[in-house]
């Protein structure tokens, strides 16, 4: 066939070199910015223009606009001969196989899938059906996270139940019942969920050699994207569909494996060359997003990690500056600094959306979001809501509303429909015998309140309103803080785990909340800053203009896969960047020096490190921080001193 593309000009040497690889296992390790996509695409076209027919090439990936994206380039370079590759999500690609074979594992091929409301419904029936239903019992939602994170991992939903209630009167036992009754009702249903997808297309293979054999001969050529992020199903489902002929070719960047917290298992990557002894290994190197001296930053920061792929960013770009390492003082000069340097990027020419301030934690933002709102300065969230508009930030608000102001009657229906078997209806109903406002300073209106819930929700009702009671006769401090404790404590921790299924993450929102609480004197004065503030925020949102006219903020697992011309990273110091929670993990440290690589990466002209020396404590006292060992790892003459 006529050669119609110049790889070797369109490519530089270390695409070119992966994407005409021989046939065989290959493992591309594509460092940040240099050319994953275009590799990768580039494969495709090499494999139809040598006479491969499309149909017997798969190709894998994580999302269904990537899959998109190189399908529509592979047919830009070489036209309609792409029709019919295989070319899709993992789930795609295991529901395309399953709609033939699924009898072979006891279910109709007309199966239903279930979205995620269909599951939530189902897995509450399932606890309704095993009255294990109560004020005590996780959520669906909580329930499914669980079932799917031991589907991705192979791991007993027991274990994962009694790591994760471990220090609440949950039963794990009680919950490996609900999920074998959902799993039984499923088939009976002729139903999956989207995890079944993956985990009956691997029994599939297991269970019937000859239904893989199938496969194995059909794809000639298996392409996978992104495989640092694969369980450990997704990677023995790939191996097992590339046996036949071993034509393997799996592109990914160890330094990116950042999301073991939702399955991804980083020894997929690690063992390639194990499971696979003829692999060669081709390295992407020549980064083409960013200027000289943030790859030099990126380098030093990754060489701490002992256990990876040996590679070095190379810039194709002109030098420029050095990153700034800025010291500060506090959380609020932080948030200073990051105005002060947003306003002279912007002098520089910078637009806002090129902007991007990162956080390894949503909490780590609140100073700075409440400073932007104050100076007027337009933000747009990435990662999630604004702070005080998150669902757990207003449920924990409720009591120091109402302390503020009896009339409060949103925050009284919201406090009330907190509690188990109370709805909207009955919440109503109370406030209405309330007569318009709730003044809890008396105990008979407590007590009236109290008499208005079900009798199942009384015991909570009592303990929510020892709240009250213990703000008034002076139990507990005055402050907000002091209140948000109690609240959490009596009530609010033990609902939070049973409804969210990121209840660690959003408890870590709530202590912020408290320490920040501690520069109020009183509850008013914090009610009227969140006010104020939030009124700011609604009047930004509610100009379009302003939204285009917005920097970035974002959690850096949320960038990852995104650029920016100017970045800003706050909080890095120890135990807020690398988290303490996460470096008492295994393997926890590798993985947040990863996750600040993918951080200083995301940068193309300009990187801002904020390192602040103190942090507020609970008690209002300032506490002293240390600078990131990730800092501490990097030469200081990479950095320029902040001005």
């Amino acid at each position: 066939m006529t050669k119609t593309i110049d790889f070797e000009k369109t490519l530089n040497a270390e695409q070119c070199a992966a994407a005409t690889a021989a046939d065989g296992p290959v493992l591309v390790i594509a460092a940040a910015g240099t050319g994953k996509t275009r590799t990768l695409t580039h494969r495709v076209a090499y494999l139809v223009e040598q006479g491969i027919d499309a149909q017997r090439i798969l190709l894998l990936t994580f999302t269904n606009k990537a899959a998109n994206e190189m399908v529509q380039r592979a047919t830009t370079l070489v036209g309609e001969r792409v029709g019919g590759l295989w070319g899709g999500t993992f789930h795609h690609m295991a529901n395309r196989i399953l709609r033939r074979q699924a009898t072979r594992i006891g279910y109709q091929q007309d199966y239903s899938i279930l979205d995620a409301d269909d599951s939530k419904r189902l897995v509450r029936a399932c606890v309704d059906e095993l009255k294990l239903k109560s004020k005590h019992f996780p959520k669906p939602e909580v329930l499914m996270g669980l079932f799917g994170m031991a589907a991705s991992t192979e791991r007993q939903v027991v274990d994962l139940a009694h790591q994760r209630f471990q220090y609440h009167d949950i039963s794990a036992e009680d919950i490996a019942r609900v999920h074998a009754l959902f799993m039984r009702r499923k088939r009976e249903l002729n139903a999956m969920d989207f995890d079944d997808l993956l985990t009956n297309a691997l029994q599939l293979f297991r269970e019937h050699a000859d239904v893989a054999e199938m496969y194995q001969q059909r794809f000639q050529y298996v392409l996978v994207d992104e495989y640092q992020d694969t369980n450990v199903i997704q990677s023995e489902w790939v191996d097992t569909l590339a046996k036949g002929y071993r034509n393997i070719l799996v592109v990914g960047d160890d330094f990116q494996s950042i999301y073991s917290w939702r399955g991804a298992d980083f020894r997929n990557i690690m063992s390639f060359p194990v499971r696979y002894p003829d692999a060669r290994i081709f390295k992407l190197e020549t980064n083409y997003r960013s200027v000289p001296e943030v790859l030099a930053v990126a380098n030093a920061c990754i060489a701490g990690n002992p256990e990876q792929y040996q590679k070095t960013l190379h810039a194709r770009r002109e030098p420029y500056k050095r990153p700034v390492l800025a010291e500060l003082r506090d959380g609020g000069d932080q948030a200073r600094f990051v105005i002060d340097t947003v306003r002279n990027l912007r002098r520089e020419g910078y637009a806002p959306k090129d902007i991007a301030v990162l956080y390894r934690a949503h909490f780590h933002a609140l100073e700075l979001q409440m400073e932007l709102a104050r100076q007027g300065m337009p933000f747009f969230i990435t990662s999630g809501s604004r702070f005080f508009e998150q669902a757990h930030i207003k449920d924990v608000c409720t009591v120091l509303r109402l302390l503020g102001n009896a009339s409060d009657q949103l925050s009284f229906l919201r406090l009330m429909e907190l509690i188990p078997k109370v709805g909207k209806r009955t919440a109503e109903k109370i406030w209405t015998a309330m007569e318009g406002a709730f003044d809890a300073r008396q105990a008979d209106k407590r007590q009236q309140l109290v008499k208005g819930l079900p009798n199942s929700a009384r015991e909570t009702g009592e303990q929510i309103m020892d709240v009250f009671a213990a703000y008034y006769d002076g139990r507990i401090g005055n402050t907000p803080g002091a209140v948000i404790e109690e609240f959490v404590n009596v009530f609010y921790d033990e609902y939070a785990v049973k409804t969210y299924e990121n209840y660690d993450r959003r408890m870590e929102d709530v202590n912020e909340l408290v320490t920040f609480s501690t520069k109020f004197q009183s509850i008013h004065d914090f009610l009227s800053e969140m006010a104020l503030l939030s009124n700011i925020d609604a009047e930004m949102d509610r100009s379009e203009a302003a939204f285009d006219d917005a920097i970035r903020l974002s959690t850096v697992h949320q960038a990852k896969g995104l650029e920016w011309q100017a970045v800003i990273i706050i909080w890095v110091v120890e135990g807020m960047f690398p988290s303490n929670r996460a470096i008492e993990t295994p393997d926890g440290e590798a993985e947040e020096r990863r996750l600040f690589y993918v951080a200083t990466t995301r940068a193309k002209d300009e990187l801002f490190i904020c390192v602040p020396s103190t942090r507020r404590q609970r008690d209002g006292a300032m506490n002293y921080c240390t600078p990131s060992r990730f800092i501490e790892e990097i030469p200081p003459d990479l950095f320029r001193a902040a001005n």
